[in-house]
């Protein structure tokens, strides 16, 4: 077991990981003397055995100097996709191991599928109602908040890339929109300041961001399938593409929420084990499925699908199964999305900081990320509100900007990487910065004031 949160990791415990490491790297050796299994999900366990034990180490000694696990996550992806070079350095020879976990195409798919059910917690833990309880000023500072970064990260990546094409100016904006809502939540849940007015605005319009975020990123990739279709960069893309992301969300929340609950009141009749979670992943896959299939990436479906399913829809299945449908989804999330986090991690690669103009388009994103997330904190509506708090709490970038850059990665316009190795090396390190920056700053701010507003009409209790 590892050592408990007050005290730090075992001597014996990290001799321990140390040896699964090296087992690992040790691996491919043995096979190829004739050692190895013959059964092809041999080599994919032992990544999985290494990913996940690794991804909650790092976690933890994230969560020990009071950063996010999914910090410690990336951190650890990083160090394992970059140990090749250390050993080349040292012994002339690369550990391939972890070189070809990186492109694993299983773990690959490992990872789609935990974005997707990423997306699907984040939507479980709002409702449409939250959404539209948030107000006027969450939704002012969302939009200012999407609007200043995506702007800024265009113009940056048109000056600092002149040579790439107007789409990875695009993308790279677009990479810059969205707000990590479990970051945010985190953070102010450790501080113990959810119920302030503040924190409410930072949560609502944290989620109303990442919707727009999706909403972009839903035209840009269907302005990119339109470029390689031989189309030219059109208003009337733009149009459409907006209209079909807009229509999809709409329409999958109306239908949706017409078609839930009596989904969950036909389910009830069913003997089996654990129906509420099977007929809960089976509408989130269903979603992300029609998704792609007019042209959005799944992760938007699965983000509607979290939405529609409020507890009250499977009131009966929750009372009979003594689980809500978001706890029951946490042991699948614990296993599959720290494997989308270690393989972005380990997808950084190192050496792509010392081409040139790398490390300048990473500086330009973390300073567009933090003023552009400032800047929306003007937005707030109300007197005595603490707008540079809410500022702040919009920082954090965390999983959504690693989900769009992975999606950018895997899209060609003409030929060229929508996101190639330098940008995507680029983003991960402002990633990284934005989510570091933000608890201590957040902290330090919110204690700045003696008595920060408290929610109107509210005693301090939760609404």
């Amino acid at each position: 077991m590892f050592a408990s949160r007050e005290s730090p990791l075992r001597p014996k415990t990290l001799v321990r990981l140390a040896g699964l490491a090296v087992a690992a790297a040790m691996w491919p050796s043995l096979a190829s003397e004739g050692g190895g299994h013959s059964d092809p999900a041999a080599p994919v366990v032992l990544s999985l055995a290494v990913i996940l034990v690794l991804a909650k180490v790092g976690g933890d000694l994230a969560t020990r100097v009071k950063q996010p696990a999914v910090l410690g996550e990336l951190i650890v992806g990083v160090v394992l996709g970059n140990l090749t070079l250390v050993s080349e350095a040292l012994t002339g020879a690369p550990l391939r191991f972890f070189e070809a976990m990186s492109s694993d195409v299983h773990l690959d798919m490992l990872a789609r599928i935990g974005v997707i059910i990423l997306l699907f917690e984040v939507g479980l833990e709002s409702t449409v109602g939250q959404m539209m309880k948030v107000g006027l000023s969450a939704l002012l500072v969302a939009t200012v908040g999407v609007a200043v970064p995506f702007g800024l990260g265009w113009l940056a990546s048109s000056f600092l890339l002149p040579g790439h094409s107007v789409y990875v100016h695009v993308f790279i904006g677009a990479t810059l929109t969205a707000t990590s809502v479990g970051i945010t939540a985190r953070v102010l849940q450790d501080l113990g300041k959810s119920q302030l007015t503040e924190s409410r605005i930072i949560l609502g319009a944290a989620v109303i961001d990442d919707v727009m975020g999706l909403v972009i990123l839903a035209v840009v990739t269907g302005i990119i399938g339109a470029a390689n279709a031989g189309t030219t960069l059109a208003v009337g893309d733009v149009a459409l593409t907006l209209g079909k992301a807009i229509g999809f969300l709409v329409g999958s929340l109306l239908v949706g929420r017409w078609l839930s609950p009596r989904m969950f009141t036909a389910a009830t009749h069913l003997k089996a084990r654990m129906v509420l979670l099977a007929f809960g992943l089976g509408f989130c896959f269903l979603l992300a499925w029609l998704a792609d299939l007019i042209g959005l990436a799944p992760i938007v479906g699965a983000f509607a699908a979290g939405l529609i399913l409020e507890d009250v829809h499977y009131r009966d299945l929750k009372d009979k199964e003594h689980h809500t449908l978001e706890e029951l989804v946490h042991p699948i999330s614990y296993f599959l999305v720290p494997v989308f986090f270690v393989l972005m991690g380990m997808r950084t690669d190192l050496k792509a900081f010392v081409a040139p103009g790398v490390l300048s388009l990473a500086g330009a994103l973390v300073v567009i990320a933090i003023v552009g997330k400032l800047a929306a904190g003007l937005g707030a509506l109300g007197k005595g509100l603490d707008r540079l708090s809410i500022g702040i709490g919009m920082v954090p970038r965390g999983e959504v900007g690693l989900i769009f850059a992975s999606i950018g990665a895997g899209l060609t316009v003409q030929g060229e990487k929508v996101v190639d190795a330098s940008v995507f090396s680029a983003v991960v390190v402002m990633v990284i910065v934005t989510t570091m920056v933000t608890p201590p700053f957040l902290k330090w701010s919110l204690a700045r004031r003696a008595g920060p507003p408290a929610a109107p009409g509210s005693s301090g209790a939760a609404g």
